[in-house]
């Protein structure tokens, strides 16, 4: 899973970076709008990318894999989640 999300950050960031530097390399020479309009693309791409980078799947557990301290409140989770918390774990 992180992998894909890894290539996902990298492939749109050299996207970006041949958008910006192929738009004022030689797009420029044959139309400044249109290198323009490239770097507004680029200066898009960047916060997309930062998403697709952090986005995580439902069987990534990044926001409770702690105990609470409250067990009624772990034991409600464990149930809504369909997961089984052993004693032993806590």
């Amino acid at each position: 899973m992180y992998a894909r999300r890894r290539r996902g950050y990298f492939l749109l960031m050299g996207g970006c970076v041949v958008l910006f530097v192929s738009a004022w390399a030689f797009v420029r020479l044959w139309s400044v709008p249109v290198a323009v309009g490239m770097c507004v693309v680029a200066m898009v791409i960047p916060p997309i990318a930062a998403m697709v980078a952090n986005r995580r799947g439902p069987e990534d557990r990044w926001w409770d894999e702690h105990p609470s301290g409250d067990p009624k409140s772990d034991e409600w989770w464990d149930e809504l989640d369909g997961r089984k918390r052993h004693k032993h774990d806590r």
